[in-house]
């Protein structure tokens, strides 16, 4: 942005408390969508609702799709393990005891300590080239897999690649907020997190159970498959996996000044810059939402790490061959995916009540809960009908991800509040695969306990996040009539300089919280 055009703000901002927009000016950068505007927008006519419709549908089967698959096959890389187990990993590596279930652990140890440089890796260089490097070497990894005799190489692999792995839900999301409006992201955020992995990796399992090698066995193939795929597909999104609108190969220039102008004006949340706030960290290790979505994080991911590593050996004791266990995983994903699609859809539907519809889906995986802790084992119906019900915890999850999105403004607040979401995750997802015990094989009573517990507190969390974003709105709502009836400034003149900026949503007055 030229000097002219600097002033050319300041005239704008002729309303606003000047020792304010000073601060503003002196900690936060001009986001980089308001300078392509400012080079491209007045070429171009206003986009009419028709163009609108049809962007938003471009975006959706181009950018969702890319975004889906390169999450998916590193959540592939992940659950693969439990359906490795029963082809004989555990024997081929003479893993004894707990080494199992700290094979499930530790690679969510490796997103703890990835986490921080990562996150600021997100921040510091290209969106999307950083998350197709992290695909290229979680995809290597997996391939070393293959390589591996014992618990420490195994485990050394399976840290590595948790530690580039961490960036998925971060990159994923974010790249989602730069290209649609928060109202639309929680059903975006259903495909591109779309339980597909259990799909392919049963499917891909199943396989493997027909390759009949001497010196190769199936799980050996099993990781040969998923590594090669997935680092194949890292290959060919390195030149298409977009940063922003701004790089957006698929986008016209005339395409990419819709993009960002709708995203400004309908979420009042800026597109894209590379500056560090560390005002912004700060307030958000100061937001109590912060904290209440770290906490439901922690429990919901519970489940998700001890059904990543023990879904396949459930299904498997119930007295399924390998290759029919295999086969009987892949509605787990189809279940979740479908659950995740149908509540978003509801969050869509019924405007502010997400935390609503989070707690009504979780009823349905206490029930599956309930019933494997229940219902003898030697029921296999029941026993399929509770693990299957399970998987519903993933809508919730979803919903409520999105919300967090949704309800954060300010980029380097978002990077840092999105490590805080991550860190919830790889702690519940650490703790998961340890509630289920060597010992109490085949029932593993303690691991289903400790998931009828999960979802319990899951609920609970989510009311809480509900009451402060309502009572956040209010004190929002009362600062805004104080400033009408003090007649101190103009609403619109302050709303509109408020996109100019890469403020918070504390920052932002106009900003109200979605519950």
């Amino acid at each position: 942005m030229t000097s002219r055009d600097v002033k050319q703000l300041d005239v704008q901002l002729h309303e606003v408390d000047r020792g304010q927009v000073k601060a503003y000016k002196s900690k936060t950068m001009i986001d980089h969508a308001t300078i392509f505007l400012s080079e491209h927008q007045h070429l171009y006519p206003p986009c009419t609702p028709e163009e609108e419709r049809k962007l938003i549908r471009k975006i959706d089967f181009t950018l969702v799709p890319m975004l889906f698959f390169t999450a998916t096959m590193g959540a592939v890389d992940k659950v693969s393990l439990s359906t490795a187990a029963i082809y004989g990993f555990k024997q081929d590596n003479n893993l004894v005891g707990q080494q199992y279930s700290w094979l499930g652990s530790i690679l969510f140890i490796g997103s703890l300590v990835g986490m921080w440089p990562m996150s600021c890796l997100l921040q510091k260089l290209p969106l999307g080239k950083v998350i197709v490097t992290a695909s290229l070497l979680w995809s290597a990894f997996t391939l070393l897999l293959c390589a591996c005799h014992n618990f420490a190489g195994l485990a050394a692999l399976r840290f590595l690649m948790g530690f580039f792995e961490c960036i998925i839900v971060p990159g994923c999301t974010l790249v989602c907020g730069r290209f649609y409006c928060k109202g639309e992201i929680s059903t975006r955020l259903a495909f591109v997190f779309a339980f597909a992995s259990s799909v392919i990796n049963g499917f891909l399992s199943w396989l493997v159970g027909y390759f009949n090698h001497s010196s190769v066995p199936p799980w050996k193939f099993l990781y040969i498959l998923v590594g090669s795929i997935s680092f194949l597909w890292g290959c060919l999104m390195w030149f298409y996996l977009p940063d922003s609108p701004i790089n957006a190969r698929f986008l016209s220039t005339k395409e990419k000044c819709y993009v960002m102008d709708r995203i400004i004006k309908q979420s009042n949340g800026g597109v894209e810059t590379n500056e560090w706030n560390w005002s912004q960290v700060r307030e958000a290790f100061l937001d109590v939402k912060s904290y209440i979505i770290f906490a439901f994080n922690i429990c919901i991911n519970i489940p998700n790490g001890g059904l990543s590593t023990y879904s396949a050996i459930i299904i498997n004791n119930l007295g399924f061959n390998a290759m029919k266990s295999s086969l009987m995983g892949i509605p787990t994903g189809v279940i979740a995916t479908l659950a995740t699609i149908f509540f978003t859809y509801l969050c869509l539907k019924f405007n502010n009540r997400r935390c609503l519809i989070a707690i009504i889906s979780l009823i349905i995986p206490v029930i599956g809960a309930a019933i494997l802790y229940s219902v003898d084992q030697t029921s296999v119906g029941p026993q399929l009908v509770g693990l299957y019900f399970l998987y519903f915890y993933f809508a919730p999850y979803v919903v409520l991800m999105s919300l967090a999105q949704a309800n954060t403004a300010g980029n380097t607040k978002k990077t840092v509040a999105y490590s805080i979401n991550y860190l919830g995750y790889c702690v519940g997802a650490l703790i998961g695969p340890q509630t289920f015990r060597a010992g109490q094989a085949p029932k593993y009573t303690g691991g289903f306990i400790a998931l009828l517990c999960s979802f319990l507190l899951c609920i609970l969390f989510s009311a809480l996040y509900w009451w402060v974003c309502v009572w956040e709105n209010s004190k929002k709502s009362n600062i805004s009539l104080d400033d009408e009836s003090s007649a101190v400034k103009s609403t619109d003149d302050s709303d509109e300089s408020e996109e100019i900026y890469d403020l918070t949503d504390r920052q932002r007055k106009s900003f109200r919280y979605t519950t």
